[in-house]
């Protein structure tokens, strides 16, 4: 069983998809022994390469047109976790943060979050367009939040 690495490639950024389906087709007409090709959408101007070398890596991305090179250096998985598996809302979430509501019937409306029931996933919001304090309690899944509580 061969270990293998995670590499970064750097690519113009906007051309990341296009380059990794052409490194997807490379890899596969010259039977390169490359695991997994990843585009991660908070990462932009990047791809990442599973291989077990890095010449690999060299040889597939050689002559293509976007690529602008290889970062040296291997990742470790734990560094792209956050992109790849983002932490739930309901952890991010806090008291006196800023919150718009993106489902819902109060949907589009802005508020100040008063309490976070984290057991049950919700929120409990007073409502700025409200004529007098509103608090008004969603699902965590249906808010966004605009700025961090101070």
């Amino acid at each position: 069983m061969t270990i293998n690495h995670i590499y970064a490639v750097r690519v113009t950024a906007g051309q990341e998809y296009n380059v990794a389906l052409i490194m997807e087709t490379r890899a596969r007409a010259n039977k390169l022994p490359v695991r997994s090709i990843l585009v991660v959408d908070g990462i932009k101007g990047f791809v990442f390469i599973e291989a077990p070398s890095s010449i690999y890596i060299d040889n597939l991305i050689a002559g293509i047109r976007f690529v602008k090179g290889r970062v040296g250096g291997i990742l470790k998985i734990e560094e792209l976790e956050n992109f790849i598996a983002p932490k739930p809302i309901i952890e991010e979430v806090s008291v006196n943060d800023i919150v718009e509501i993106i489902g819902g019937p109060f949907r589009g409306l802005r508020g100040k979050v008063v309490s976070v029931d984290r057991s049950r996933g919700e929120v409990t919001i007073e409502l700025f367009e409200a004529a007098y304090p509103l608090p008004t309690t969603v699902s965590v899944d249906y808010v966004r939040i605009v700025e961090r509580g101070r």
